[in-house]
């Protein structure tokens, strides 16, 4: 079993034009490197050069925002799902 990611529209061209892919790692930033062997760039569209998430992305393990629980180190087991969400922000005043 590994780790599903659900993928957004802006960056399913570097995960080779798929809505879902799977990965492995014991934590997001760790699932994040070994993406990246697969489908180079991802990394650089998630993280900032710190390797931190970019602040323009909502990223939820479980359906848990993972700013509520430990970011980049958030822990992940087989079976788990990440979803990868673009903030939306805008709108009229």
């Amino acid at each position: 079993m590994a780790i599903k990611v659900r993928v957004p529209a802006p960056l399913q061209k570097v995960l080779g034009n798929k809505v879902e892919v799977e990965g492995t790692g014991a934590n997001l930033g760790e699932l994040i490197g070994n993406l990246e062997k697969s489908y180079p760039g991802v990394r650089a569209r998630l993280c900032d050069d710190g390797g931190r998430l970019r602040r323009y992305l909502n990223v939820y393990v479980n359906e848990q925002d993972v700013r509520g629980l430990a970011g980049e180190a958030t822990a992940l087991k087989d079976g788990d799902e990440v979803a990868i969400i673009p903030a939306i922000a805008g709108g009229r005043r």
